[in-house]
């Protein structure tokens, strides 16, 4: 089942004997496991009927003999086990999930690995009960998972606002939702997050950042550039040159995309740049300013300051310097 699905029947709630949550991404398990410890029982009814079990003290007859139990003065009790991936031999689990105790919610919060699906456990779970994988998102997709977590809780954002955040914070969705939850106590319930709102709260610059960066470099903007340098410069802790780097490069890939993918309409080219068709203007003025044979010259470049900070070529530049260098070049 995906998270989506889960969560909708959670709202009806529908629970199921079994909830086997696995994958990279653990912020979907954490919030299904939190909505059943929280939702499932009425808060008198938890001291008897509901237990959290952790993978390193537990062994699947455990878990088994706790799931067993009868529940008392209440339908159900809830049975969480934390940190399941630490748990031994997890496949013998499969003669329980067959025949499951109807009164029993079980959670196995199995995080950072996954079953193999080919084996008796995984069949019977996703025949039977709820198996989640829980992937990471892609980086191009953090941004529409971010509008859509914001505009679900009642606020407006700006794509720019989107963009700073999923910059600052990347792909850790647990980290993002923290930020987001300081941004929410701010900001009046209908009202904006905006990248002012954002750099007043979290400290993220609206106006030197990577995007910025970006911005000036599509628009051949040399004064602004350089001045984002050198804030960069003075906050090295909070604007690491291995992450400008990766982003610039993130940058002319889809500015070269764009040039591959001429003669295709605007939605197309977003799709196929997986951008949001707010930020495409921005690629096609960089495409205008550079052309394709620019563009791959700049990977290169781009890949020699890699080199250079991480120390390769001999030689001792700072970090500002190497940026500055590679700014120069792109831009003449």
């Amino acid at each position: 089942m995906t998270f989506e699905a889960i969560s909708k029947e959670l709202d009806q709630k529908v629970y199921r004997p079994i909830y086997f949550l696995m994958g990279e991404e653990p912020y979907f398990i954490d919030k299904i496991t939190e909505r059943i410890e929280h939702e499932v029982l009425e808060e008198a009814e938890k001291g008897f009927n509901q237990s959290v079990i952790y993978g390193k003290e537990t062994t699947v007859q455990d878990i088994v003999s706790e799931a067993k139990r009868f529940p008392m003065m209440s339908e159900k009790q809830v049975v969480v086990v934390k940190e399941a991936q630490h748990v031994r031999n997890i496949e013998d689990l499969k003669s329980y999930a067959e025949q499951p105790q109807p009164t029993t919610v079980l959670v196995i919060a199995y995080k950072y690995k996954k079953l193999d699906k080919r084996k008796a456990l995984a069949k019977v779970l996703a025949k039977d009960h709820v198996l989640l994988e829980s992937k990471k998102l892609y980086d191009n997709q953090v941004a529409d998972w971010l509008s859509n977590q914001i505009r679900q809780n009642g606020y407006k954002v700006s794509p720019k606002a989107v963009a700073l955040l999923t910059e600052f914070v990347g792909s850790d969705l647990g980290r993002m939702t923290q930020e987001l939850d300081k941004l929410m106590i701010v900001v009046p319930k209908g009202g904006e997050i905006s990248a002012d709102v954002i750099e007043r709260n979290i400290g993220i610059s609206k106006d030197y950042n990577n995007f910025e960066l970006q911005k000036a470099i599509a628009e051949g903007n040399v004064v602004k550039a350089n001045k984002i340098i050198h804030y960069f410069a003075q906050n090295p802790k909070d604007n690491p040159l291995v992450v400008t780097i990766s982003l610039i490069f993130s940058y002319f890939t889809k500015v070269i995309q764009v040039h591959t993918n001429a003669g295709k309409s605007q939605s197309e080219l977003a799709g196929a740049l997986r951008v949001n068709p707010y930020f495409l203007k921005d690629y096609l003025a960089a495409a205008k300013r550079y052309p394709l044979n620019k563009c791959l010259r700049i990977i290169g470049y781009l890949r020699e300051a890699d080199g250079r900070s991480k120390g390769l070529g001999g030689g001792d530049i700072s970090h500002e310097d190497i940026l500055r260098e590679l700014i120069f070049k792109i831009l003449h």
